[in-house]
């Protein structure tokens, strides 16, 4: 009756989301950009529900690469919540992220942004590197191409990094409707952010009453 250790709980890791910004969006490719914000919206969302340990971190966000997105802005205001600024291409090589990320305590690793090739693939070996177990989220993630998307993703599984996607990582959170301290929040968010799948919860929810 014991869920697998390797499933992800709200309090065994912490969620990196990584240039979440203007600037690195415009040249993504891999994506639809719409699909992309609404990924972005669901992991952001499932982490402050869950109260997951999130670090939100920027590269030269006042001088090149502009604010991040709204949908992470929603979730996490910078008033609040202190985005870390680098101008390191690799996450993991800022001292203050490097602090932030391993400060959390978390043997788990989620990671997110733009763009795959280079602002995920340099944290997550770099973490796998230090022995942490390191995720990444692949349909919150983007880059210049399908080509270079996919390579990277690529290259991380062969390293060890384990793919999963956005409402995956929600439901894994989750995990049994019966949590009621959740349930409408999470509903809730995927009715906003959820697709079909969103509309189908509205449906049930308005004609079947429960």
């Amino acid at each position: 009756m014991k869920p697998s250790k390797n499933l992800l709980s709200p309090d065994n890791h912490a969620l990196v989301l990584i240039d979440f910004e203007g600037q690195m969006a415009f040249a993504t490719k891999s994506i639809e950009m719409a699909t992309l914000r609404t990924n972005t919206a669901i992991i952001a969302g499932a982490s402050k529900i869950f109260n997951v340990p999130t670090i939100v971190t920027t590269v030269a966000e006042e001088s090149f690469s502009g604010p991040v997105f709204p949908e992470v802005e929603e979730f996490y205001p910078q008033a609040t919540s202190g985005y870390i600024d680098r101008t390191t291409m690799n996450t993991w090589e800022d001292e203050n992220a490097y602090k932030a990320i391993t400060g959390t305590g978390k043997a788990k690793l989620v990671l997110a942004g733009l763009w795959t090739g280079v602002c995920i693939v340099g944290p997550a070996l770099s973490a796998l590197h230090e022995d942490y177990e390191v995720y990444v989220i692949t349909d919150a993630c983007g880059d210049v191409s399908t080509e270079a998307h996919e390579r990277a993703i690529q290259r991380m599984i062969q390293e060890g990094v384990k793919p999963i996607t956005s409402i995956q990582y929600l439901l894994e959170l989750q995990r049994d409707w019966a949590r009621q301290e959740t349930y409408e929040a999470v509903t809730n968010l995927m009715k906003k952010y959820g697709g079909s799948y969103g509309l189908g919860i509205h449906y049930a929810h308005n004609m079947l009453k429960h």
